[in-house]
């Protein structure tokens, strides 16, 4: 997989304060860790979208992050509204994550990262565009 990093991206997470940042950061090799394991991620473009670190890729929907000073105990995964994925991710993971609507999951500061739940999520975004056809994602 190719990799292009967005120095905006650091920068922007390198402004807020210690814990969202640290989360941010956590979050961030995360999803570049998945995208290195997912066979249809060819290449990954790191960006601002909206003023937000996003990834993008051919085979998937944007994925985008952040932190807002406004829910300060939070930070964000969010997913184009419009796709199956925040349903099919709830019809998988209503009891261990927290869902916004149809475009967000709510990330509690004060707990570690369910990685092995958000890994899923995250691989199911960056390849959406091969698997949208199929029945619960094909999980």
């Amino acid at each position: 997989m190719m990799f292009t990093p967005g120095q905006p991206v650091l920068d922007l997470i390198a402004c807020y304060p210690a814990k969202p940042r640290e989360a941010l950061f956590a979050l961030r090799e995360l999803i570049l860790q998945v995208a290195t394991r997912c066979p249809e991620v060819k290449n990954l473009e790191e960006t601002l979208k909206w003023g937000e670190p996003s990834y993008l890729c051919k085979s998937g929907s944007t994925l985008r992050m952040d932190w807002k000073p406004r829910e300060p105990d939070f930070i964000f995964i969010y997913v184009n509204c419009q796709t199956k994925l925040i349903e099919t991710c709830k019809e998988l993971y209503a009891d261990q994550l927290n869902f916004v609507g149809r475009r967000a999951i709510a990330l509690p500061l004060n707990m570690a990262l369910p990685e092995t739940v958000l890994s899923h999520c995250i691989e199911l975004t960056l390849k959406y565009h091969k698997i949208k056809h199929l029945p619960l994602l094909g999980c």
